[in-house]
């Protein structure tokens, strides 16, 4: 309980060097392969972005929202841009979808690399790092699906920025039990 009670979101801008080195990095990763998955499917994947990568992911990003807001200013389009640079460690969760002949639903697999994703965060966290999911717009983008390669039966969920926390809200507030579980056949 108390490495979960540790866990909370570091955005990104809080996160500095030094990142995980490799053999954290490797425990990390490691991790996501304890996640229910129905038989060893994997029915997700991540891509680490280093940071000889980060400039194509500005650009993907500055793409992304050009493309969908064509007024975009500068100065926005210079803030999509430094999406990319942010976390010492940025990677992509991707979720593999059902093919036709598969009896395991999307929701399954998406709820599996949920789970794989929360026990990377948490070995992150055993770590001493903080880490935060993000998402978007661009992750629908066509230029984001081209750079990642993803296939088309492929969804991009979101990143993980992993780092050393720069700063740190209080910890806050988590709901009780009640407040989220009944018992079948009682009204809440």
């Amino acid at each position: 309980m108390a490495l979960l009670e540790a866990r909370q979101t570091i955005l990104p801008k809080r996160l500095s060097a030094p990142g995980p080195d490799a053999a954290q990095l490797q425990q990390i990763l490691a991790a996501a392969a304890h996640a229910p998955d129905h038989d060893r499917r994997l029915p997700w994947r991540f891509v680490v972005v280093p940071e000889a990568r980060r400039t194509d992911l500005a650009d993907v990003f500055a793409r992304a929202l050009i493309e969908r807001d064509t007024q975009a200013t500068p100065e926005q389009v210079q803030q999509a841009r430094e999406k990319a640079f942010r976390a010492p460690l940025l990677m992509l969760a991707i979720a593999q979808l059902a093919p036709a002949d598969d009896d395991i639903p999307d929701v399954e697999r998406f709820i599996s690399a949920g789970c794989a994703i929360q026990n990377m965060l948490l070995v992150a966290t055993a770590q001493g790092f903080g880490s935060s999911l993000t998402s978007g717009k661009a992750l629908g983008s066509a230029p984001l699906r081209e750079l990642f390669s993803l296939g088309a039966n492929e969804q991009a969920l979101c990143f993980i920025n992993i780092g050393t926390p720069n700063a740190r809200k209080p910890a806050r507030h988590r709901p009780l039990p009640k407040d989220y579980v009944v018992e079948l056949g009682r009204t809440p």
